[in-house]
C-alpha cells in the first residue's frame, strides 16, 4: 500500500489532469476569453474590455481545424463576431457582421446600404466628420459571395475592416461575442459598470 503522501500526490495529479482536460474542452467547443486591444469597436467595446466568446453558437468544429462537424447556425446581421484575420490567421479580430452571403453592400457618405436598404445603426461612432475618404466613406456596391461575410467596426472612422481587406470566410469565424466579464481602464481603474454586460 502506498504511503499517504503518495496517494495524496496522485489524487492532486489526477484532479489537475481532469481540470486541464475540462478547460481544453470548454475553450475548444464552448467559450473562449478575448481581450479588446484596440478602439475599432468603440463605443460598444472599450480598450481593456475582457469578454467571453460563445464558440457553440455557429457549430462544433474539429479541434485545431476549421472543419465544422455539427452546424448550429450562421452569423446574422449585426452579430459581433471574433474571427481569424484573413491577412494573418495568427491574429484574432472582432467586428460586426454587416453583410451575409448573397447581399450587396454599398456605402454612401458614411451610410451603409444592404441590398439597397439603409441600415439603422445606433451603435456606430464617427470621429472624422470633416474629412471624406473615398473607400472608407464611399464604397461601390460589393456582392458578398457564398461562404463569406462583410464585417465592419462600430468605430467607422477608425476601423480596419472588410472595406479595406475584403470579406471573412466562414471557416475563419471563431464565435459570437457574448458577455463582458472584466473591464480594465488602466491602473486602479476597473469599469465596474461594464462587467456582466451582454453584447448585441
Amino acid at each position: 500500500m502506498n504511503p499517504k503522501w503518495q496517494s495524496t500526490v496522485k489524487e492532486y495529479i489526477e484532479a489537475l489532469f481532469i481540470a486541464l482536460l475540462l478547460a481544453l474542452f470548454i475553450r475548444t467547443f464552448i467559450v473562449q476569453a478575448f481581450k479588446i486591444p484596440s478602439g475599432s469597436m468603440l463605443q460598444t467595446l472599450q480598450i481593456g474590455d475582457h469578454l467571453l466568446v460563445n464558440k457553440f453558437t455557429y457549430g462544433v468544429k474539429i479541434p485545431f481545424t476549421a472543419k465544422v462537424i455539427i452546424e448550429l447556425g450562421d452569423p446574422e446581421y449585426k452579430d459581433i463576431i471574433v474571427f481569424k484575420y484573413p491577412g494573418d490567421p495568427s491574429k484574432d479580430y472582432i467586428k460586426r457582421v454587416i453583410g451575409v452571403p448573397g447581399d450587396t453592400v454599398e456605402i454612401k457618405n458614411k451610410k451603409v446600404f444592404v441590398n439597397g436598404n439603409l441600415l439603422v445603426e445606433p451603435y456606430t461612432q464617427f470621429i472624422d466628420n470633416g474629412h471624406v475618404s473615398t473607400l472608407r466613406d464611399n464604397m461601390p456596391p460589393r456582392h458578398i459571395p457564398e461562404g463569406e461575410y462583410f464585417v465592419m467596426g462600430d468605430n467607422r472612422d477608425g476601423s480596419n475592416d472588410s472595406r479595406f481587406w475584403g470579406n471573412v470566410p466562414r471557416d475563419n469565424i471563431l464565435g459570437k461575442a457574448w458577455i463582458i466579464y472584466w473591464s480594465w481602464g488602466g491602473p486602479d481603474s476597473v469599469r465596474w459598470n461594464r462587467i456582466g454586460k451582454i453584447l448585441h
